[in-house]
């Protein structure tokens, strides 16, 4: 994919404008998924960050944001979005080392290296079980073109010892992901996220962990959204949740 054109881009603030991101205004764009997957990662300053498939840079520049001293890296298979990634991390003044290459062929550099964690927001759709988008950016975000558990497997091997994953799927997709961590990774948990309480989560979180022996806990889900449907033009989200999105804060990670 070539560049974009600066009319082909939106600059959009996240965590309330601690981020700002030029986007597409056509193709794929960045939504609340990836803020939430970054605010479940407990970095800590000093440790290092990889994101599988970091688009323009929402998540790890979201992580980058809220824990100041990571050691920050993407990888991004469309040239275009990697070289936004490397555009908003600079406007962001944020070092993020953007690396424009396929997660299932990584440069032989990258594949000598282990992280403290890795992070990844995977197309949510299996080929042909949704109608594809006529972008070529969004169809790639949505739809698998590199199987879910080549993601896994790529980030077991790029996690050090005790490391931690971080996934953010689609419910439907959860036992794809067990298949995907078994024999590679361990500790699993869940976190369900429901838009509203008494709705079927559409997506969850999961977390693993290198060599975790923990048995696999599936948490009551998140809700995001007070009440029961959407009564005004503003939204609704819970305050804990609303300040994850727009402060920055960590997500509430059951105990």
């Amino acid at each position: 994919m070539s560049g974009f054109a600066a009319d082909q881009l939106s600059r959009d603030a996240f965590l309330g404008g601690r981020v700002f991101l030029h986007q597409p205004r056509r193709g794929y764009r960045a939504g609340v998924d990836p803020v939430l997957l970054a605010a479940a990662v407990p970095a800590r300053a000093g440790q290092s960050v990889l994101e599988l498939g970091c688009g323009a840079g929402a998540a790890i520049l979201s992580l980058g944001a809220r824990v100041p001293g990571l050691a920050l890296t993407g990888v991004e298979l469309q040239q275009g979005y990697a070289d936004l990634a490397r555009r908003n991390a600079e406007a962001n003044a944020q070092a993020l080392e953007v690396i424009c290459a396929d997660l299932a062929d990584l440069p032989a550099g990258l594949r000598q290296r282990q992280y403290d964690h890795v992070i990844a927001n995977p197309p949510y759709f299996r080929a042909g079980a949704h109608m594809p988008a006529e972008d070529r950016g969004r169809r790639l975000a949505l739809g698998e073109q590199t199987p879910l558990e080549d993601w896994l497997a790529t980030a077991a091997r790029r996690l050090a010892p005790r490391g931690y994953l971080h996934v953010i799927q689609r419910s439907e997709r959860l036992p794809d992901l067990l298949a995907g961590c078994a024999g590679r990774l361990g500790s699993l948990e869940v976190l369900p996220l429901a838009a509203r309480a008494g709705r079927a989560p559409e997506l969850m979180i999961l977390r693993a962990r290198k060599d975790g022996r923990a048995p696999f806990r599936l948490h009551a889900p998140l809700v995001l959204h007070a009440g029961a449907c959407h009564l005004r033009d503003e939204d609704s989200y819970h305050p804990e949740i609303a300040k994850v999105l727009r402060e920055g804060a960590a997500l509430p990670w059951p105990r």
